[in-house]
């Protein structure tokens, strides 16, 4: 069984981590399929958003030290290997030049939450449980997550978060600003659903330049911000979808962005 399926549907594609025995825990093997197929999106103009999720009911447990390619305990070599490559899956879908929505339904912990808030937006539903589980298993935070965390939440309340391992509902995590919306498992589809078309319908120069300046807020000074706004406003007024948003607007219809 393939343990990442890709779907495609009117420019949304959603990467699904398959393996629900075990609350989809990544693998090695795992770790390399959504790395290529991330770095496949972001090279396939016909992808405009994507969806990140989990078969079975539940998002993803984290690392799996049970599958046959963890490293052994005690065996820095390795053990580093294996981390890193759990950083290289983080690192490839923060960088998507694309939007990202992660729909989280039980469990995301660990690693886990680290590729959920990797994502630009996370959509949970009442049964979710979101942690920082990493201290409950003699463990350090690892995926992003130590860097993803305080930028969401704040420094004081992350170190909370990750001493603690505290595990979260949906709607606390709401609260604190780690997740953008809390919805019932029945309404999880449909939300997701339709933030992503919305998105993959929307001017997709104009949403790769704004989440980049987003993304850059945290390292640019504000004087670079300026003039990193005025170059990606400028490469935005100069393409093609500007001039049909004026024109939809003259003809008072929806725009048509990327579609013949």
């Amino acid at each position: 069984m393939e343990t990442v399926k890709v779907t495609r549907a009117g420019g949304v594609v959603t990467v699904t981590m398959n393996r629900p025995e075990r609350k989809n825990a990544l693998t090695r093997g795992m770790t390399e399929q959504l790395r290529s197929t991330f770095d496949a999106v972001a090279h396939n103009a016909g992808d405009r958003v994507l969806v990140l999720t989990g078969e079975g009911g539940d998002f993803c447990s984290g690392a799996d030290l049970s599958d046959a390619a963890a490293p052994a305990v005690g065996d820095l070599a390795s053990s580093l290997d294996w981390v890193r490559a759990l950083g290289d899956v983080a690192l490839s879908l923060h960088r998507l030049s694309k939007p990202t929505i992660a729909k989280v339904d039980g469990v995301a912990v660990g690693a886990g939450l680290g590729l959920a808030i990797a994502c630009d937006l996370v959509v949970a539903s009442t049964r979710a449980r979101l942690s920082m589980i990493f201290t409950r298993r003699a463990l350090s935070p690892d995926c992003g997550t130590s860097w993803l965390l305080p930028r969401l939440v704040g420094s004081a309340k992350a170190k909370e978060l990750a001493f603690f391992g505290e595990i979260l509902d949906a709607r606390t995590a709401v609260r604190i600003g780690l997740v953008n919306r809390a919805v019932t498992t029945d309404e999880l589809d449909a939300q997701v659903a339709s933030l992503a078309e919305t998105l993959a319908e929307g001017p997709s120069l104009a949403l790769s330049t704004t989440k980049a300046l987003l993304d850059a807020a945290w390292n640019t000074s504000f004087a670079e911000a300026i003039e990193r706004e005025a170059e990606c406003q400028a490469a935005n007024l100069a393409g093609a979808d500007v001039r049909e948003a004026i024109a939809a607007f003259s003809e008072k219809r929806s725009p048509r962005f990327g579609r013949s």
